[in-house]
Parts: structure tokens; C-alpha cells; sequence
């Protein structure tokens, strides 16, 4: 009992993490809120920004976790499906760190929707894909329970602790990344942000497949 409560913990610590990790690389957006806010002159201008870009993240999270959320009602096939996904995790970031160039039509979408802007970001850089094996393992606390009626009400609940692990991974994000921007707008401005612009592919790449093995490793030894 206090192994599974240390466990969720520090899986729940990890979707907290997750997301500071996130809202602190540039790649996901906080140089656009700040950016936003400095051409309109107005500092309301920031937290509207950073509200959509949390709009964007959110729904795209949402998007990959829901379709693992249904998988996850086949109880019996628990520990294939998170080692599959901790495989799909370590090939986005494997794909990353030799595809080093960045998606051409995010270039293409205008500044001004910036949701959509978030959405397509985090999808192109497998935000989403990170969380899967830590939602994976937060599922599989306490599923002992099988059977059709078991499977339906494990299903029900992984709907809800999806949109929870989104919810608080865009929370965590939309934080870290704000007060980054605050930082930046109130103190800093637009010339310091365009020469210290933060290259983070590598590590960002190399932390896909960290937790890709870490979801399969926790699959394996049953955690």
C-alpha cells in the first residue's frame, strides 16, 4: 500500500515536472507571448498569449492520451500496451536527434492564432508522446480488478485521469513558461530574447527516449 502511494507520487511528480519542462523550452512557445505582448505594447497582451498557447498544449495532449486511455480497458494486455508505448516514445525521440530540422509548416500558420500554433507544436515535437508512459503508469495503480464490468469502469476512470494529467501538465507548463516571459517582458525585452534564444532539440530529444525506457522499465518490474 505505501509502495503504490510512493509510486503515485512520484508519477504524479513526474507529470508536474513534465510540464515545467515544457513551459521552460522555448520551443513550446512562451518567446510568442512575449513577443506578442512587446509589438502590441500592452501587458495584457501576455497572459492572453499564454492562455492560448496553454489552449493549444492542452487539446494536444488530450489527443494523445485519450486514444491510450481506451486501449488501456484491454486490462490483460496492460504491461504490452506500455511497453509499446514506451517503444513509440524512444523512436519520436530517435527521430528527433537525427531529424534535427524544424517542421516548415509551423512557419506557416499566423502569429495570431497561436492555439493552433501550440497544438501543432507540441504534436510535431511529441510533447504528448512524454506523457504517455507516466499516464500509462498512473493508470495501472491499483488494477487488479479483471473482467468486462472492471475493464468498463477502468476505461470510465482513465478518461477522467487523462483530461487530470492534462489538465496539471499545461498548468505546470503554462507557469514555468509565464514567468519566464514576465521575466522577459517586464526587465529584459525583445533584443535580449532574440540573442539568447535557447537551442534545446538535443536535450529535448535525448528526454523522449529517457522516458520511453523509463516507461518500459517500470512495465517490466511491474510499477
Amino acid at each position: 500500500m505505501f509502495a503504490d502511494m510512493t509510486s503515485m507520487a512520484a508519477l504524479w511528480g513526474a507529470v508536474i515536472f513534465s510540464g515545467v519542462y515544457h513551459g521552460v523550452n522555448p520551443g513550446m512557445g512562451w518567446p510568442l507571448a512575449v513577443s506578442a505582448a512587446l509589438m502590441e505594447q500592452n501587458a495584457r497582451a501576455l497572459p492572453k498569449a499564454l492562455a492560448l498557447l496553454a489552449a493549444g498544449h492542452f487539446l494536444a495532449m488530450i489527443a494523445i492520451l485519450l486514444p491510450f486511455s481506451v486501449m488501456f480497458f484491454l486490462v490483460e494486455w496492460e504491461t504490452q500496451i506500455r511497453i509499446g508505448a514506451g517503444i513509440l516514445v524512444i523512436g519520436m525521440g530517435v527521430y528527433l536527434l537525427i531529424n534535427r530540422r524544424h517542421p516548415k509548416f509551423l512557419a506557416r500558420v499566423h502569429p495570431a492564432r497561436l492555439a493552433l500554433w501550440s497544438f501543432l507544436a507540441a504534436m510535431a515535437h511529441g510533447a504528448g508522446l512524454m506523457l504517455v508512459p507516466i499516464y500509462l503508469g498512473i493508470c495501472a495503480i491499483g488494477t487488479d480488478e479483471t473482467g468486462h464490468l472492471a475493464a468498463q469502469t477502468l476505461m470510465s476512470g482513465n478518461i477522467g485521469t487523462a483530461f487530470t494529467v492534462a489538465a496539471v501538465h499545461t498548468l505546470s507548463m503554462t507557469v514555468a513558461g509565464g514567468i519566464i516571459a514576465a521575466v522577459i517582458y517586464v526587465w529584459l525585452g525583445l533584443r535580449f530574447l532574440s540573442k539568447t534564444w535557447l537551442n534545446l532539440d538535443v536535450v529535448w530529444a535525448l528526454s523522449l527516449v529517457l522516458v520511453g525506457a523509463f516507461g518500459i522499465w517500470s512495465a517490466v518490474h511491474g510499477h
